[in-house]
């Protein structure tokens, strides 16, 4: 299988920055295929004044042009802040998992809400399924589903160090339904000396068990991670919270999140066709 990488595809805006300027991004994308093809998305959309006010779900019938479907604001779950999202089909429906920050705190716990129809998400009930602990904030999960086995990748938040608690780790939990989770330990972290050396956050998995992560060598650099695939020495790309799906026929849709000069971020995505 050819890798599908940013920057090999047709690039073209799914969602454009809220408005000009840093910290106005829109992006963390999650995506999935519905029974009809058309894509699901869903995304962080984040401003200066709410940080990450809303977590948005839209669709596309070729996958480029999506119209938002459901919003849901961070007072719902009474969070300081929502970040990435994860999707995934289930029977009857689908879930969304949403992390949220806890006010006045580093700390993160994910939420999952279960609908049978994209329009009815705003009325689901959200409970928690990842709360983390005095010592540890979770947010990011990437979910994926293989019959009833269930693998979450948890972006982990150490809070031991005041001031230090954008290091990040990637552990790994499994589950048989998806809602309770047993965790499996540390699957990936930061590597001393190297462009990933302050954290390492797992943003997407292929069927072939191919891993995208996001990393960043600095403290500095929190908000500006580039994008890294496990097993290779350098980042591969210069955006942050890629997601891969898999297209019927051996094509892909990346979707990912770009900075712009002014500061703000786009959500991005490429169409790359099958090997011929």
């Amino acid at each position: 299988m050819r890798l599908p990488l940013p920057g090999t595809g047709r690039v073209a805006v799914a969602v454009p920055a809220p408005r000009p300027g840093p910290g106005c991004w829109a992006g963390a994308p999650s995506a999935a295929l519905a029974e009809d093809g058309a894509v699901l998305l869903a995304y962080r959309v984040r401003d200066v004044e709410r940080r990450g006010g809303s977590v948005v779900l839209a669709r596309a019938a070729d996958g480029e042009r999506f119209e938002p479907v459901a919003s849901l604001d961070k007072e719902r779950f009474g969070a300081e802040s929502l970040e990435r999202p994860a999707l995934v089909r289930v029977e009857g429906g689908w879930r969304l998992y949403v992390s949220c920050a806890t006010r006045d705190s580093k700390h993160w716990w994910i939420d999952a809400l279960d609908f049978a129809d994209p329009a009815a998400l705003a009325g689901s009930e959200a409970r928690t399924v990842f709360p983390g602990d005095e010592r540890t904030g979770v947010k990011d999960p990437v979910v994926r589903r293989d019959g009833s086995a269930w693998r979450a990748w948890v972006c982990c938040h150490p809070l031991d160090e005041r001031g230090e608690e954008d290091r990040m780790t990637t552990a790994l939990a499994t589950s048989d339904e998806g809602l309770a989770w047993r965790w499996e330990g540390t699957v990936l972290g930061p590597r001393p000396g190297t462009w990933d050396a302050r954290g390492a956050r797992v943003t997407a998995v292929l069927p072939d068990g191919t891993t995208y992560y996001d990393g960043r060598a600095t403290k500095e650099e929190n908000f500006r991670e580039r994008t890294g695939v496990v097993g290779r020495e350098g980042p591969v790309a210069d955006v942050r919270y890629l997601d891969a799906l898999a297209l019927p026929g051996g094509a892909w849709r990346l979707y990912y999140e770009a900075p712009l000069p002014d500061g703000s971020h786009e959500l991005r995505t490429e169409y790359l066709r099958s090997p011929e």
